[in-house]
């Protein structure tokens, strides 16, 4: 199964370094070497198996944006699944990335009217101060250029998890049934006296789904959803931190790197501390599962035993959530 996702954005808005962040798991601090996409660059990643992400990451380039909305538009706009449309948050010409995102909208709208947008407000790291408000206000010039048309929004940097947070949010929207992944994350959570289960995409350690129902952002009226840098209350009984999905993809991820710079192979990970007790190891053959337990009585062979017993159904679950 392929899933056509469109990266577009400004020239210079970030999108080629967050694609080789996440999808080719170099560190930001590298990113800075990568230079100019020219035209359109198409990469078939395989996510999930059977599940392929035809992403097509689109020069922002003035020459280039205008032949995608003129020559190639039926090209460009056909069949797409997800578009995701990056803004440098710091732009000096947000009036003429707003003109081209307005007219990607309309050819979005002819040619692939279910596709979901996710429009994400770049490079967060260079603003100082006052984030939030910054984002609010970014969020409600894209509201009033969207339309009709339902958008979410993040606030995303390179430098931190915020993300792994975005892109896993786009990529769990491309994965059919996966609330029949959290139905069976939470049976096992029970089976294990768990407080928490996480599943990870094996290569991009982007959560795909978790024992606990995630929030949705809140929606406007015009279906606009906004997710920012502020924390919310997740009623977790042990006060678990809001942004632990996307800190744990990325430090894991960065642990990975450390690995291979090391010659080593990345297998699992145990830790066992005061207050909990953390197992991350592979559930099924493109997935990692972590199990996180509060009780002390509850050893970590017991906890990996579990995860043995559970690899055959979670395969077949994924199979049936690709078909």
């Amino acid at each position: 199964m392929k899933k056509k996702v469109l990266l577009m954005g400004a020239s210079g808005s970030g999108k080629t370094s967050m694609r080789s962040v996440i999808f080719s798991n170099n560190p930001a601090s590298l990113t800075s070497r990568l230079g100019a996409t020219i035209d359109v660059e198409q990469n078939l990643v395989r996510f999930l198996g059977d599940l392929v992400l035809n992403l097509w990451d689109c020069g922002g380039q003035d020459s280039f944006m205008d032949s995608y909305l003129s020559t190639q538009r039926a090209t460009i706009f056909q069949n797409v699944g997800v578009l995701i449309y990056v803004f440098d948050v710091e732009s000096r010409e947000m009036s003429k990335d707003l003109e081209y995102y307005r007219d990607c909208l309309e050819a979005l709208r002819k040619y692939s009217p279910d596709a979901v947008v996710f429009l994400l407000v770049h490079k967060m790291d260079l603003v100082r101060n006052q984030k939030g408000p910054i984002l609010e206000r970014k969020t409600k010039d894209l509201r009033d250029n969207s339309g009709d048309t339902p958008i979410t929004v993040f606030g995303t940097s390179i430098y931190d998890e915020s993300l792994y947070k975005a892109w896993s949010r786009i990529v769990h929207s491309l994965i059919p049934n996966a609330a029949v992944l959290t139905k069976h994350l939470k049976i096992f959570a029970e089976a294990c006296s768990a407080t928490e289960v996480i599943l990870f995409e094996r290569t991009t350690f982007l959560v795909i789904a978790t024992s606990h129902e995630t929030a949705a952002p809140p929606t406007t009226a015009n279906g606009t959803t906004t997710t920012d840098l502020t924390s919310e209350d997740t009623g977790d009984p042990h006060q678990l931190d809001p942004t632990r999905y996307e800190r744990t993809s990325e430090l894991i991820k960065a642990f990975k790197h450390s690995c291979s710079r090391m010659r080593e192979e990345f297998r699992s990970l145990d830790m066992e501390l005061p207050d909990y007790t953390a197992v991350l190891d592979e559930l099924t053959k493109n997935t990692y599962i972590m199990v996180v337990v509060h009780d002390p009585t509850i050893e970590t062979a017991a906890i990996k035993i579990n995860i043995r017993l559970a690899r055959e159904k979670f395969e077949e679950l994924q199979s049936e959530s690709l078909p």
